[in-house]
């Protein structure tokens, strides 16, 4: 009786296992991928190989794909994270390659376009500016000129070559350093790095650089960048030290090299040079001033910004 009982029990499990096996064959070729890929390439897949491959085709239909079931990057479905199935034949077997997924593709393009863009003292939002959200925000005619003439220079950039960039001048808030970043985030999808600093903050930083022997790195990085973005220039206090030690060699060496250098402060070139001409001692220095506004002019062309103070 025992005997019986136990051949009994194979031949339901065996029947089980067969149910269930042509339960999930069914639910796999109802998958509307796999039919098209079957389709493609009838004359090159035979039962057998259906059969094989069952339970990768499985794994496929188990998966996102074109991030259908992933709400974000970090919220992946599937066992690769970022990675998505692609069906291919491969040994006689239906097989799977796994791909970047779009979400991967966009996440690794953000990153490097972010590594394209370096800043000392810039706040994240400018860092992920744009150009569209710069023109939107008041459509006037001097905004329009503004993003015109930074695309033009976009446009026209070629490494080595010389190319005067912007001095942004005009009122507080109006969205000097926004456009900058619109700019570097335009230069980075050309693959061009921008290095951006806030000058205040850029000087008293350096200041601290003689105790961990930094200085001149900074200087180096500030000198050497492909395209360089200083910020609010004329709103640091105004020494010899960092007229003539750092502003001004940074200047000339950019100068020299035909490197575009962009700018952005509150003062017209007249009220600039008077800002360079008087030390914070009182001291009036009025030919090392001229030498810094020559190569400022050198490098850039002065532009008007009006507009709103979007910062109220």
């Amino acid at each position: 009786m025992e005997r019986i009982n136990n051949a009994f029990n194979k031949v339901t499990n065996t029947n089980k296992f067969r149910k269930q096996y042509e339960d999930l064959k069914k639910e796999v070729l109802n998958d509307e991928q796999i039919r098209l890929f079957l389709n493609e390439n009838s004359s090159q897949i035979t039962e057998e190989m259906l059969d094989k491959s069952l339970m990768k085709l499985y794994e496929f239909t188990s998966q996102s794909k074109q991030c259908q079931k992933c709400p974000s990057l970090g919220e992946c479905v599937n066992l690769l994270q970022g990675f998505h199935p692609k069906l291919v034949i491969r040994r006689n077997m239906i097989d799977l390659n796994y791909e970047d997924c779009p979400s991967k593709v966009m996440d690794d393009k953000k990153r490097k376009l972010e590594k394209l863009i370096q800043s000392f003292y810039v706040p994240k939002d400018i860092l992920a500016a744009t150009m569209e959200d710069f023109y939107r925000s008041d459509a006037s005619e001097n905004r329009i000129d503004a993003v015109e003439k930074a695309m033009a220079f976009i446009m026209d950039y070629k490494p080595g070559e010389k190319q005067k960039s912007l001095y942004l001048y005009g009122e507080f808030g109006v969205g000097k350093t926004y456009l900058l970043g619109a700019i570097a985030n335009e230069l980075a999808k050309k693959e061009i790095s921008s290095l951006l600093i806030y000058v205040p903050d850029f000087l008293r930083e350096l200041k601290g650089s003689f105790t961990d022997n930094t200085f001149n790195d900074k200087i180096d990085m500030a000198k050497k960048a492909p395209v360089l973005m200083f910020d609010d220039i004329g709103s640091e206090s105004m020494t010899s030290w960092g007229r003539d030690e750092v502003i001004g060699p940074i200047l000339q060496f950019r100068m020299l090299e035909n490197l575009p250098t962009f700018f952005t402060s509150n003062f017209n070139f007249v009220e600039m040079q008077t800002h360079l001409t008087f030390s914070q001692r009182g001291e009036k220095e009025e030919v090392k001033a001229a030498r810094v506004m020559e190569r400022i002019k050198y490098l850039a062309e002065p532009f008007l910004l009006k507009g709103k103070n979007r910062r109220h």
